[in-house]
């Protein structure tokens, strides 16, 4: 179901077949309804639910309640193909997949659960029915606060995907009450609000309080001023409270389940505290204990924040192993089973602690041997690294282990030593290697190395993209790699086309349709048969008119939500991401500046008009990060004042970049800018969405985008710039300075942002700009790839003043897309990793 347009949208055309035939009645009896009605009569679910649970007349109905209902009827609708899909797992008793990650960025479920439901002519019948406008309904939703990047979304694709290919999962996850944070500009600064995205509820979950689990911390925790602190030697209990999301597979056969755990205080209160009038102290524990779920991401700048993280990563680790431990003995009685029938996958190293608590849990609760235990436990856990970068690869205070966890420090101590007794055994004299494969670092304060933990303690490590695959092999686990070479593998990302082609850009989907069938929504290597047709006149012509008319919707919401303005005739320029150097949104904001300086001294120059959109959240304690935001306003307000450049270009900054400002800017861009330093980008998946939605790619050679331009062709490509051995050969011996001196156009766009062009009213507030390029020596070498870079945009331009080639280029980048589906990634991690059958509902 689109999330775009202003009334009941028109894609019932683009759905599975049984779909198309299907009435309303035939829908409802397919997911188990019987006779009962959507709407129209008071026994109708919509009316049924704003009379019965919001006690309201439905005419008097507020948008938010009318959203509420609609919502919970699509759950009532979804809820017998849920519990039939538990039951059938229950009876058939399958290997299972558990998918641990400490972030689901699953954005609004609303129209996502119409669309993979097939339910676009019931929700056609409905909307006419009561007259309701779908836009202003699905706006309503807030993006749930469950994630913030590239490693949530993948996290809620592989759930999508699983529950689609029938496999039977569960994703595990943390119900934060509030999100990382809500994004606002003011002066051109960054504002963190609270996302306190559960304010109102949440129609698609359900609570189950009867399955909670109980985690014993070694200590206890206390509000003090508003802080989260821990008091040592004091054992505590804390309560996981399980509240279960629908994950509804295409087609509706499959709702599998995403568990979220809410921290929660043992059942019982403190009346003496209460009678003498201390009420908050005698609510002091229930506070205590929410707390520890009460956010995502606390701030790590602090100790107190990195330490809340830790216990946020335990806690999840400790509650969903001691679920799916409990569902496991519910079937089988021999541990020795434990890994034909579960497949417990950790998404990155947040979960690595489930090393050690499985470990606890077989030699404390089942009582086995060592070897047996660890045997078990390799086999069962399996790990995706999805980062190169040091800072990312936690490591966390032995200090901590030993107040919270001692028993895991034990238990961690002694994989070590026999680690390392391998070790020596098998590289005699390299104390060096044994240092670096070992799961403690050694120093003034003795750390957990939570990467080598994961490898150590599962039989599959993967990483996300082959040039990530490779790094991670030679460079960053290089002694570990060696020691395992087994256990090393490559799974390249991918994104759902559910989601991000038929549901987001319905336009170029039906267009699609149109000429190749609709199989590609569950196969999407069928996008292959697109080639030919980028030759053919007429699907150019109805490529091109889906792609005007999804940036017509954009420039449109746009203005009706923000008041901006932008000419959807430019060519629409987009970087979005996470705000962090590497990721090199300095680079672009230097290559408008360079665009702005050649205007200005030429301003008859030939060139394409272009609107430049930036999105991304800057970590509140990443001061440069939060810089360059900053500059980019700055630069934006800069270039809308100057009456020599207007209607030529124009920078816009869209604040609370969210999956739903996704679904809305990726089927509109022409441009997607991929522009990592080389060697730091392990996959990314955005790549993947703009590339899918028939945007053209300027890209350094990093991450997925190499595999993607190998798919396309590096002629259908805009690549640049410095590629993973020439940034590592370069490193010893790289000046920023050198550029600065010899290239002109450089050396123009620095000096123009050192003399306050562009913070005239705020003189030196970019200094550290300079450090960053220049004092400091540039180490994601922005001014090595400058030059590259803009000559690569040149070549772009030239290419859109010729519609018909763009076109080719565009329809050959959408027909390679295929391989970039989170179905094919999740086949390789079923057949290569987990060993997994699909488990068919009846």
């Amino acid at each position: 179901m689109s999330t775009r347009g202003t009334a009941a949208p028109k894609s019932t055309e683009i759905v599975a077949k049984t779909a198309k035939s299907a009435s309303v009645s035939e829908l409802l009896q397919q997911y188990g309804c019987g006779p009962i009605p959507f709407v129209g009569s008071e026994n109708a679910f919509y009316e049924r639910h704003l009379v019965f649970d919001r006690v309201i007349d439905p005419k008097v109905a507020t948008a938010w309640e009318r959203f509420e209902a609609f919502s919970r009827s699509i759950r009532d609708i979804v809820a017998q193909r849920w519990v039939l899909t538990k039951g059938t797992y229950e009876k058939k008793n399958p290997k299972r997949i558990y998918y641990l990650s400490l972030e689901f960025l699953i954005g609004r479920s609303l129209a996502n659960n119409v669309t993979n439901l097939l339910l676009d002519p019931l929700l056609q019948h409905a909307l006419r029915e009561k007259g309701i406008d779908w836009l202003e309904l699905i706006e309503q939703e807030p993006d749930a606060g469950l994630g913030n990047g590239g490693l949530g979304r993948l996290a809620a694709c592989f759930l999508d995907s699983m529950a689609t290919m029938q496999l039977p999962a569960m994703g595990y996850g943390l119900r934060y009450e509030y999100g990382m944070f809500k994004q606002s500009i003011v002066n051109g600064w960054q504002k963190e609000n609270a996302d306190n995205w559960l304010r109102k509820g949440d129609p698609w979950e359900v609570a189950r309080p009867f399955e909670k689990v109980e985690v014993k911390p070694n200590c206890s925790f206390k509000l003090r001023a508003g802080n989260f602190q821990v008091i040592p030697g004091r054992p505590s209990s804390l309560i996981g409270i399980p509240f279960d999301r629908p994950v509804v597979g295409y087609g509706g056969k499959t709702i599998n389940t995403l568990r979220l755990w809410a921290a929660a205080a043992p059942d019982y209160f403190d009346f003496q505290e209460c009678g003498t009038g201390d009420f908050v102290g005698a609510l002091g524990e229930t506070l205590e204990a929410e707390s520890l779920t009460r956010v995502l991401y606390p701030d790590d700048s602090t100790t107190l924040g990195q330490g809340l993280r830790f216990l946020q990563e335990y806690f999840l680790v400790a509650c969903s192993l001691a679920d799916l431990t409990r569902r496991f003995q519910r079937h089988n009685t021999d541990w020795d089973r434990l890994p034909e029938k579960a497949a417990i996958q950790l998404n990155d190293t947040h979960p690595s602690l489930a090393v050690a608590e499985l470990m606890r849990i077989l030699l404390d609760d089942a009582h086995l041997g060592w070897d047996q235990a660890w045997d078990l436990t390799k086999k069962t856990l399996a790990y995706t690294n999805h980062t190169l970068l040091p800072e990312a690869l936690e490591k966390w205070p032995a200090a901590w282990f030993e107040i919270l966890i001692p028993r895991h420090l034990e238990i961690v101590y002694e994989i070590n030593r026999r680690l390392l007794d391998e070790a020596r055994v098998r590289f005699p004299g390299d104390d060096g290697r044994v240092e670096r494969v070992s799961l403690v670092e050694e120093g003034s304060q003795r750390k957990i190395r939570m990467a080598n933990l994961a490898i150590v303690g599962s039989h599959s490590t993967n990483g996300v993209a082959a040039v990530h695959s490779k790094l991670l092999r030679t460079t960053t686990v290089r002694d570990l790699a060696e020691m395992f070479p087994e256990r090393f593998s490559n799974k390249t990302n991918g994104v759902t086309p559910r989601r991000w082609l038929l549901e987001a850009n319905p336009g170029l989907a039906k267009a699609i349709t149109e000429v190749i069938g609709d199989r590609w929504t569950t196969d999407l290597s069928q996008l292959n048969n697109l080639k030919p047709f980028a030759e053919d006149r007429g699907f150019r012509e109805a490529f091109l008119a889906s792609k005007r008319e999804a940036k017509a919707q954009f420039a449109n919401w746009l203005k009706s939500t923000s008041g901006q303005t932008v000419d959807s005739a430019t060519i629409f320029d987009c970087q979005v991401k996470r705000i962090h150097e590497y990721k090199r949104q300095l680079l672009n904001a230097l290559r408008i500046v360079v665009i702005y300086n050649r205007l200005r001294e030429n301003p008859d120059m030939e060139m394409v008009p272009r609107t430049f959109f930036f999105a991304g959240k800057a970590a509140p304690a990443y001061r440069l990060a939060k810089l360059i935001i900053k500059f980019i306003n700055n630069l934006a307000a800069t270039i809308d004042s100057d009456p020599a450049v207007r209607g030529r270009l124009k920078v816009v900054f869209l604040p609370e970049y969210n999956v739903s400002l996704a679904e809305r800017l990726i089927p509109a861009s022409d441009v997607s800018n991929q522009i990592s330093t080389a060697g730091y980008e392990a996959s990314g998946t955005s790549n993947m969405k703009f590339m899918m939605n028939g945007a053209l790619t300027v890209g350094t050679r990093d991450g997925a985008t190499i595999e993607m331009a190998e798919e396309a062709g590096e002629e259908n490509f805009f690549l640049f710039g410095l590629g993973v051995e020439q940034v590592e050969n370069s490193r010893s011996w790289y000046s920023p300075h050198w550029h600065y001196e010899n290239e002109p156009e450089t050396r123009a766009a620095l000096n123009l942002i050192f003399s306050d062009r562009f913070s005239r009213y705020e003189p030196g507030v970019f200094a550290p700009l300079r450090d960053t390029l220049l004092t400091q020596g540039d180490h994601y070498m922005h001014l090595a790839d400058l030059t590259s870079y803009c000559q690569a945009h040149e070549r772009l331009g030239a290419l859109y003043a010729d519609r018909d080639a763009w076109a080719r280029k565009a329809i050959l980048n959408v027909a390679s897309s295929g391989k970039f589906s989170s179905d094919r990634t999740i086949a390789e991690y079923a057949a290569d990793i987990w060993k997994v059958e699909p488990c068919p509902i009846p």
